[in-house]
């Protein structure tokens, strides 16, 4: 049940009280067991104690958040009260709301509850009720995000010609006669759809490597207690290898390969459905409205005024297949980074970027090359990167006394990867500055894209390193309070980074232009 305005206080839903202690049993399930392993060894005499302690006391204990959480709504905030000694209220003003996040784990999905997170433009002022029926979480999404636009003042009425024709003006107190009546209250716009999952985009989830590091620290927890598995010990191991060397070793090296590709493959298209599963993006309310996941439902909401850019993502190799991912740049939301895509085919990236930016052309125009200058910086990085691995192989190398072939092949290898590298993170430099977004273009392996509101632009930084300092290059860093809070344009002439922050921010680096108008001007080189 919602509760109206002005209404006494609600608990969250009764069944909450079957939530919470399955969550605490569930947690404390370890040490229980390593509780009972211990006692079962020891004198029984202490069974009788133990047991509720053990058993009873999560129960009661994931009990008692119903009983002591209590939230309410008034004319003008959202209050939570909960806590037994320490009692804790929080509120969050109507008209301050600028999200309201859902989400359902699989014991949350059982029950019919939702999780609702009501968030006001800051990182860590978020309001949460754990356990609303999923109904009245709906409902009270809507209601908030409703009473969010009922809240902000409308616009200034423009002064009616006639008024001015009979010298009637506007003062504060004036109360319009039937003739200057405002108009009715327009009901809120329908939800206007921006993209829903398409299967056919499961042929991207392999070639997106961000499960990668799941599927490592999984073999990583599988080495840790592989020693204590029976099945493993040094008779096992040794005729398995001696199983194994009857093979040809390349046969060993292609099964090994072709087994990691099936399990990658499993890993990569189980995790893209568990996560994308039913997603839908829409826009309403003012909002951009997400929601996906199989197992653990989400809903999340990143209002538009709170949009500054976008970012486009095309990791190496889902750019070989034409696919790439699109985020949101916007301020009061967890990590400033929401990524509205998945996967997907790179021209409905551009296509919902274009829609949320309202304009077209900045994730597809050419961007302005940094010239030869920032191409030698590019190469000269990676190589030098590359000469590092060398000098630490050749350390290992002479530490071990290995053959010195190996480490030459290596060192060959390391190289032209690493001019590889450069070329490429070369070709992903670029600015550009398209009408009112800053368009900055990055990445070594991937290409990023990303486009920022020169309105969202709240500073500039100008940095030079001793190298850049030596070439005439310099890193633009454009200052904003939305994503990660900066958008580097990389190695770019001094003259045009100043020149491209005084463009995209005018009167705002004038003193600092003017100044160095002043300085005489060296005489320039012949070509």
């Amino acid at each position: 049940m919602i509760p109206s305005p002005g209404n006494g206080w609600v608990r969250l839903s009764p069944r909450k009280l079957l939530l919470d202690p399955v969550k605490a049993v569930g947690q404390a399930v370890v040490p229980v067991v390593v509780a009972l392993i211990g006692i079962s060894q020891s004198d029984m005499r202490f069974w009788p104690l133990v047991f509720p302690l053990l058993v009873i006391a999560p129960l009661v204990f994931g009990a008692l958040p119903w009983l002591t959480t209590h939230y309410r709504l008034t004319d003008t905030q959202i209050q939570v009260r909960s806590g037994i000694l320490n009692k804790t209220t929080s509120t969050a003003p109507l008209d301050r709301v600028r999200s309201v996040d859902l989400e359902a784990s699989v014991l949350h999905r059982v029950l019919g509850l939702q999780k609702v997170q009501v968030g006001t433009g800051v990182d860590d002022d978020r309001i949460t009720l754990d356990a609303l029926a999923a109904a009245d979480a709906h409902a009270l999404r809507t209601s908030l995000l409703g009473r969010r636009i009922a809240a902000e003042p409308p616009p200034p009425m423009p002064a009616r010609e006639s008024d001015h024709d009979l010298g009637q003006g506007v003062w504060p107190g004036h109360v319009p006669g039937p003739a200057q009546a405002a108009p009715a209250t327009v009901p809120p716009a329908p939800a206007v759809p921006l993209a829903t999952i398409d299967w056919s985009w499961l042929r991207f989830a392999p070639f997106s490597l961000g499960r990668l590091v799941l599927l490592v620290g999984g073999l990583g927890v599988l080495s840790q207690v592989a020693d204590e598995l029976p099945i493993w010990n040094e008779d096992t191991a040794t005729s398995a290898w001696e199983w194994l060397t009857q093979f040809a070793v390349v046969a060993i090296v292609v099964v090994l390969a072709v087994a990691g590709l099936g399990l990658w493959l499993v890993v990569s298209v189980a995790g893209y459905v568990l996560q994308w599963w039913g997603f839908r993006l829409v826009r309403e309310h003012g909002s951009l409205h997400l929601t996906s996941g199989l197992l653990t439902t989400r809903s999340i909401t990143v209002e538009e005024a709170k949009v500054r850019g976008v970012e486009m993502t095309e990791p190496v190799l889902m750019r070989l297949v034409g696919g790439a991912e699109l985020s949101t740049l916007a301020t009061g939301v967890e990590d400033g980074v929401t990524q509205v895509l998945p996967p997907c085919p790179r021209t409905v990236a551009v296509g919902v970027g274009e829609a949320v930016l309202e304009h077209p052309g900045p994730l597809t125009d050419p961007l302005v090359e940094h010239g030869p200058r920032a191409r030698r910086r590019a190469w000269f990085r990676q190589l030098r990167n590359a000469l590092d691995v060398i000098v630490l192989l050749a350390v290992g190398w002479w530490w071990f006394d290995l053959t010195w072939w190996w480490l030459a092949a290596l060192g060959a290898a390391f190289l032209a990867l690493a001019a590889v590298v450069g070329e490429a993170s070369y070709r992903h430099l670029g600015h550009a500055l398209a009408d009112d977004h800053l368009v900055a273009g990055s990445g070594a392996l991937a290409r990023v894209r990303t486009v920022l509101e020169t309105d969202g632009i709240i500073g500039w930084v100008v940095s030079q390193s001793w190298w850049q300092r030596r070439i005439g290059l310099a890193d633009l860093t454009a200052t904003t309070a939305a994503g990660t809070e900066r958008v580097v344009v990389r190695d770019v002439r001094l003259e045009v980074a100043v020149a491209l922050a005084d463009a995209a921010t005018p009167g705002l680096l004038g003193d600092f232009v003017a100044r160095g108008s002043d300085q005489p001007q060296p005489a320039p080189h012949p070509t």
